[in-house]
């Protein structure tokens, strides 16, 4: 089990801001705060981190454009808010990190990105190489486009998934409490900080509460749950105060602040047990014996190079089946190029995927990420 002593080992943080720290309880951006927390980022970029930021305030900062004192109901209201509010986030996290010679790159997600395998492996990708370049990813939900029926609810969740999504190795969430405690410090005033615990610990959601902001969509129970969503893929989060000072380098340094949750298992644990039960089997693909050896002893990416044989009519982003030369699977694992691609491609060279299909999308046709052996 992960302790909080290994977080100075974790490079990749995904971190999310809740409105009312964005927004200093609906009063406008609070530019102070978020100059602080970019001045913190830009600490961690330079010590070789790998940071993205799921930032919310877009509906909060639109209805303090417009004049709005509450929340809107209305779904188009909520959505003409975000339009008006995007700007000035978005504005004011680039014009901060540009200080420091960091560029930045605005997401704009749904559910809908994140349950469809293909845009989910789109939107992996362009993550990927954006982190690559040291470029920090701003991702917020794209209420303008959302509707009830695919809205993630809290950006919480966004969050959760995003780290899901890249693999982080630690997701800080930053709130307008402490952390979590163990009774309500607004009705206790005993009310005792919860450090650590497991993020899979019952007790937790029973003392998180269920009761959120007027600006935000989500309480403490939210932030719990986002923690567990995280784990799946073997990242830890820590629930943290963001006012507090120096709080994300404080968190960098395993100081004992905020509460730490646990994931039950590592990564390779979670992952694979994602992926083997995530999704049906669309197809299979037979694998020469060089492949499969080295598939089975180094867990690298599968090349077309190595695939003698397509089976199926899988799309892009479905889950496949890879069998050795004797029909035994050896492994599983989401495809970047559908059954049609992949049946022109087999056999061949990455730098001739260009001249077979006339584009190039990703190198290898299931990326070690995407591919659990069995």
């Amino acid at each position: 089990m992960k302790q909080r002593s290994d977080i100075p080992k974790m490079q990749r943080w995904v971190i999310k801001v809740g409105s009312a720290l964005v927004t200093n309880e609906g009063r406008g951006l609070d530019l102070i705060a978020i100059a602080a927390w970019v001045d913190q980022m830009a600490s961690l970029m330079q010590q070789g981190m790998e940071l993205v930021l799921v930032s919310s305030g877009a509906v909060a900062e639109g209805m303090s454009r417009l004049g709005w004192k509450t929340r809107p109901q209305r779904i188009h209201e909520l959505q003409a808010a975000a339009a008006v509010g995007q700007m000035g986030l978005v504005q004011a996290y680039e014009s901060q990190f540009r200080q420091y010679s960091l560029h930045t790159a605005q997401i704009l997600l749904t559910h809908a990105d994140l349950v469809d395998r293909e845009r989910y492996l789109n939107a992996r990708s362009t993550l990927r190489n954006l982190i690559q370049l040291k470029v920090i990813p701003v991702i917020n939900e794209n209420d303008t486009v959302t509707t009830d029926e695919i809205k993630f609810g809290d950006n919480d969740s966004l969050a959760a998934m995003v780290a899901n999504l890249i693999e982080a190795d630690l997701l800080v969430i930053l709130t307008d409490q402490l952390g979590v405690f163990d009774s309500d410090p607004r009705l206790n005033p005993d009310a005792k900080l919860i450090s650590s615990a497991e993020v899979e610990d019952p007790k937790l959601e029973q003392v998180a509460g269920a009761v959120g902001g007027s600006l935000g969509r989500g309480g403490m129970v939210t932030k719990i749950k986002a923690g567990k969503r995280a784990a799946r893929s073997g990242a830890s989060t820590v629930i943290v105060g963001g006012r507090q000072d120096n709080v994300l380098l404080r968190v960098r340094n395993a100081e004992d602040i905020g509460t730490f949750l646990s994931p039950a298992s590592g990564p390779v644990v979670a992952r694979k047990q994602w992926l083997a039960s995530h999704l049906q089997v669309r197809g299979t693909l037979t694998l020469d014996a060089g492949a499969t050896r080295v598939l089975k002893q180094s867990g690298s990416s599968l090349l077309v190079v190595g695939v003698t044989n397509v089976e199926g009519n899988f799309q892009r982003g479905d889950m496949v089946a890879c069998l050795d030369v004797e029909g035994r699977e050896v492994a599983r694992g989401l495809v970047n190029y559908n059954a049609e691609e992949s049946r022109k491609l087999m056999g061949v060279s990455s730098s001739d995927f260009e001249t077979i299909l006339g584009y190039i999308d990703d190198e290898e046709l299931i990326h070690r990420d995407n591919l659990v052996l069995v």
